[in-house]
């Protein structure tokens, strides 16, 4: 229940103004039917943190000794310093209608995630809790609690919500979980 736990709230604190809440917003602007957003965004966070936390998983069994976790508490401690980092919107509007709202967002999705911080940090939950289900659950929960508002109220809450506290909010749940690490 940990894993569950541990990956919604933090992916939940991290995509908070992240390069894909943007893309949500965009999408938003761009398609009526907000519910075929919402769904590519669910089929693309599924499949992208899926191979996440298994590939986390996978890592983390080399990484049982204390050096690697030290290695693991360490990278979670640099996510949150990144997190300080707020990201821009990237987006391209080049003839995106055409494939309809599912299909486009879900393969923007997909895309927008790679590399991106939220896939990272499934890999290191995934690797610190060697739990593909419950991590990959938990952060795709994470995923859409941060974006299905912005689908539907996009403009509105982007105006009240102060990013820089989200973005220090959700760094320093980061270097908590990665201080945890170290020494538990």
């Amino acid at each position: 229940m940990d894993a569950f736990i541990t990956s919604t709230l933090t992916v939940a604190l991290a995509e908070i103004g992240d390069k894909t809440q943007l893309l949500s917003l965009f999408l938003a602007t761009r398609f009526r039917n907000k519910w075929a957003i919402i769904a590519g965004i669910l089929v693309a966070t599924l499949f992208n943190h899926g191979v996440s936390a298994w590939l986390g998983d996978w890592i983390g069994q080399y990484l049982q000794s204390q050096m690697g976790q030290w290695l693991i508490g360490g990278s979670f401690i640099a996510l949150g310093l990144w997190l300080l980092i707020p990201d821009k919107d990237d987006s391209d509007d080049s003839a995106i209608e055409r494939y309809g709202a599912f299909v486009a967002t879900t393969v923007l999705f997909f895309l927008a995630e790679i590399g991106d911080k939220t896939q990272i940090a499934t890999v290191l939950l995934g690797a610190q809790f060697n739990d593909i289900l419950w991590v990959t659950i938990g952060t795709t929960l994470g995923m859409l609690a941060a974006n299905v508002p912005v689908v539907f109220a996009g403009d509105y809450l982007m105006q009240r919500i102060p990013l820089k506290l989200a973005h220090v909010l959700a760094a320093v749940a980061f270097v908590i979980v990665g201080i945890w690490q170290i020494v538990a």
